[in-house]
């Protein structure tokens, strides 16, 4: 309870790297390698609840969605954090109508404006940064329909994945995308305002996204080298590829958090006093160095020393030896 309120959650993605002969396989822009998509949305209490295999340098609003909606952990989250990548206008207005909302880190906030109805009377102090735009009847004449594809994602019928690339900005033209966006202009509008205004809750959104990265970290340590070429070929072994590293990423934090809790306890029973809230918040369980990923190596010199080293062997006895990595 001390590390978040249990409705707020963050996504993001990481790459891992594979071979250039994966149909999925895209250019890293940083590592400049062949790289898979690997698509996390983490609790702010920390674990993973929900990941899922992707396309890189892809727009990723629709993989946001989709693990909200897809998830069973918790069915609390109110509030998903994400970058500029999580998020389109269009997106916005269909999480708003699935349940949740949409809390993006945007780049060039400068640039942003609020967009507001066309009727709308504004403040002298707002004039510079807002813009009367929004067309209330396109919204109405289309609001039946953009309802159908929002239950449509929670049923099952399409995925977020695939709604959101259908409703991309080809689309433009179309009544019923021009009237997403519309929608999701406005709740873009009453976040922004949000965002600027409330310290507390920009602070939230910022350390949701820190722990995020946190964990893409810890996952990182424990997979090592590239994506075989028979588990990359095929969506179902790729989702087990994610699905693997999820898993040993949520045991890693759950057996830090289990001997934090032991080592909280015997602090406090020495000190007769709780622990600060504030200091608790900064404790984090993806800390890896007490812990020994690669297992443990035993080489047994002493039985062939014999034949390795002879002249050495005759003189001194070589004990075995071990070697942690």
């Amino acid at each position: 309870a001390h590390w978040g309120r249990a409705d707020l959650a963050s996504s993001d993605m990481m790459s891992l790297e594979t071979t250039r002969t994966i149909w999925r396989a895209r250019a890293d822009p940083r590592r400049r390698t062949a790289s898979i998509g690997m698509y996390t949305h983490v609790l702010d209490r920390w674990g993973i609840f929900y990941d899922q295999p992707i396309v890189l340098n892809e727009r990723q609003a629709g993989a946001a969605i989709e693990g909200v909606v897809r998830q069973n952990a918790t069915k609390d989250i109110a509030q998903l954090a994400v970058d500029t990548h999580g998020y389109t206008d269009f997106a916005m207005g269909v999480s708003r109508a699935l349940g949740f909302d949409l809390c993006p880190r945007l780049s060039h906030l400068r640039d942003r404006r609020l967009h507001v109805p066309r009727s709308q009377a504004i403040p002298a102090r707002l004039a510079g940064v807002t813009d009367r735009d929004v067309r209330l009847g396109l919204i109405v004449d289309v609001w039946d329909e953009f309802v159908r594809i929002a239950a449509s994602i929670r049923s099952g019928q399409c995925t977020a994945v695939e709604a959101i690339a259908r409703f991309g900005s080809a689309a433009r033209g179309q009544a019923v995308y021009d009237g997403g966006v519309q929608i999701g202009r406005l709740f873009r509008s009453i976040f922004l305002i949000d965002y600027f205004t409330n310290a507390s809750f920009r602070s939230e959104l910022q350390h949701a996204l820190n722990r995020g990265e946190a964990v893409h970290t810890v996952q990182r340590a424990i997979h090592i080298g590239r994506i075989p070429v028979e588990l990359a070929r095929r969506q179902e072994s790729l989702a087990a590829v994610s699905s693997a590293l999820t898993l040993l990423s949520n045991i890693l934090m759950a057996w830090n958090t289990t001997h934090m809790q032991r080592a909280l306890e015997n602090i406090e029973a020495r000190r007769g006093q709780p622990i600060a809230t504030e200091q608790l918040r900064r404790i984090a369980p993806t800390h890896i160095e007490g812990i020994n990923l690669r297992g443990t190596f035993n080489f047994p010199v002493s039985l062939y020393a014999k034949r390795i080293l002879p002249s050495i062997a005759a003189d001194n006895p070589i004990p075995s030896t071990s070697r942690s990595a």
